[in-house]
């Protein structure tokens, strides 16, 4: 027996305290609910699991950046809902002014609401926001540049890069200059009629010239023409401005936008009508038929641009992109469409520097100018709304909401003042739905794309949930086992101990 060291004592405590060290392990799981608490207990499991709460928080912020990605085309779909609606009012009223059972006056009337229409659309295109961004002016498509030209537009299927384009011939206007400008008073002779692009123009005895000139202008732009005095010549050109907007493209460019007036030629009062304002010039191109007695004066170097899609370059870009084999243009006057295969298109409006000589700087009038319309059209790659719907970095979905105002989609060219303005103004409003149609069913399509990404985000954090929990969490009834496996051994360890210590007590029984 020895009384110094009692071995049985040390070897019991060291195991109550080893259970003591379990149990109060058992006890941290157990109020926590984690089976790692501290680095120690688990170190792999500590670092992989970290890396999913991650990713698990950052999925979750993306659902709700999804979420706010669709409430975004919500909002832009709905405006444009109503822009339909006014696109199809808009066509319905110009189906109405192309019937000739309508008068000047009817037409004039229809032809203030079409206005009010196109000026609500360009409200909705400038005020339809979306906290605090405005969605429907072009802000959030893709941004394009050139020199010469406006409204450039290109499809999503546009790569980026710079384009190389030639104009090899401007589009030019119809245009007839008189010979003399009217000074005087309307005479009994002179008192005859005459048409501007089937417009009649009616002078009557004792009209002031500024009376007769207007009598002129107005007939002139009922017939998409306007009538100017510029150094005391009178010119009319095709093309009319209405309502404040620019001049209506496309009646004033191309071929289609002819000047033509018409006379009684057997009528003398028809013909010193006509001489009144000094049309009869010899310049002017005259046609007669011997079956009919009317005169016709048209103006005949009105002309589509003309576009080549492979030019020679030199100097090419770093970024040089070509048109393939299978890409058109078709030009309506100043604008000009390029299509090719699996959706792209590209389409602007040339500007008037484009239709002027190098040289003089005058309006082409003929395709034998030297002027060189060479253009570049630079697409870039930025623009587009990006909704960060992953958990990672670039893990986006882009979509283009592109300007839906009345110049983008040429509502400033409808004048439904003559049948054949309010002819072409069907066609307009055709191409204008058309183009919403196509817009609103991109975002539709992004949309279900962002609904689907929605519900992957949550069923792939529910995933990594799980497989956190498997790492992390304590399972309750395992380890109450072990806590109760502890806790008894701990009263017997502690028993045990009691007993150990009463060994030095029975050695000093020996020295009594």
């Amino acid at each position: 027996m020895i009384i110094n060291n009692n071995i049985s004592a040390v070897i019991a405590n060291k195991h109550l305290l080893r259970t003591e060290a379990g149990i109060a392990a058992s006890t941290e799981k157990l109020s926590s609910g984690y089976k790692i608490n501290h680095a120690y207990q688990n170190p792999s499991g500590m670092a992989i699991s970290n890396k999913m709460r991650a990713q698990i928080k950052a999925l979750d912020r993306a659902t709700d950046n999804a979420s706010d990605g669709i409430s975004v085309i919500q909002t832009a779909d709905g405006a444009l809902n109503e822009v339909t609606s006014m696109l199809q009012r808009m066509r319905e009223l110009a189906v109405q002014a192309a019937n000739d059972t309508n008068t000047p006056q009817d037409r004039a009337q229809i032809q203030k609401e079409e206005a009010e229409l196109r000026d609500e659309i360009d409200r909705v295109s400038s005020s339809t926001e979306f906290n605090s961004m405005q969605l429907l002016n072009g802000d959030m498509q893709t941004k394009v540049y050139a020199d010469n030209v406006s409204r450039l537009s290109v499809s999503d299927a546009v790569d980026p890069g710079t384009y190389s384009i030639e104009i090899t011939q401007a589009a030019t206007k119809g245009s007839i200059t008189a010979s003399t400008y009217p000074a005087n008073d309307v005479t009994a002779d002179q008192a005859g009629s005459f048409t501007i692009n089937g417009q009649t123009v009616t002078l009557t005895e004792g009209m002031t010239a500024d009376e007769a000139v207007e009598a002129l202008k107005t007939a002139a732009e009922l017939g998409d023409a306007t009538a100017t005095k510029e150094n005391n010549v009178l010119t009319i050109t095709s093309g009319i401005k209405t309502d404040d907007y620019d001049e209506v493209l496309g009646n004033a460019w191309g071929k289609n936008a002819k000047i033509s007036i018409s006379y009684d030629n057997t009528n003398d009062k028809a013909k010193k009508a006509l001489e009144y304002f000094g049309l009869s010039s010899p310049s002017s191109k005259t046609t007669s038929s011997t079956s009919v007695s009317t005169t016709t004066i048209t103006s005949d170097n009105q002309k589509d641009a003309v576009v080549n899609l492979r030019p020679t370059v030199t100097n090419k870009a770093s970024d040089a992109k070509e048109f393939s084999s299978s890409a058109t243009a078709s030009v309506d006057g100043k604008k000009v469409t390029i299509k090719d295969n699996n959706g792209f298109e590209m389409s602007f409006l040339l500007d008037n520097a484009l239709t002027k000589d190098a040289t003089t700087g005058k309006e082409v009038t003929n395709s034998t100018t030297s002027y060189d319309g060479k253009l570049e059209i630079k697409v870039t790659d930025i623009g587009k709304m990006a909704f960060h719907v992953g958990s990672n970095k670039d893990q986006v979905i882009k979509t283009e909401i592109p300007s839906i105002s009345a110049k983008s989609l040429y509502l400033d060219q409808i004048n439904v003042n003559s049948h054949q303005s309010a002819s072409r103004a069907i066609s307009l409003v055709d191409d204008a739905i058309t183009q919403v149609s196509s817009i609103r069913a991109t975002l539709g399509a992004a949309q279900n794309r962002l609904e689907h990404t929605y519900d992957t985000n949550n069923s792939t954090s529910e995933n990594i949930n799980s497989a956190v929990s498997r790492i992390r969490d304590t399972d309750m009834a395992t380890e109450m086992v072990e806590y109760t496996k502890d806790n008894v051994l701990q009263q017997a360890g502690t028993s045990v101990l009691s007993q150990a210590n009463e060994l030095p007590q029975m050695a000093l029984q020996l020295l009594q």
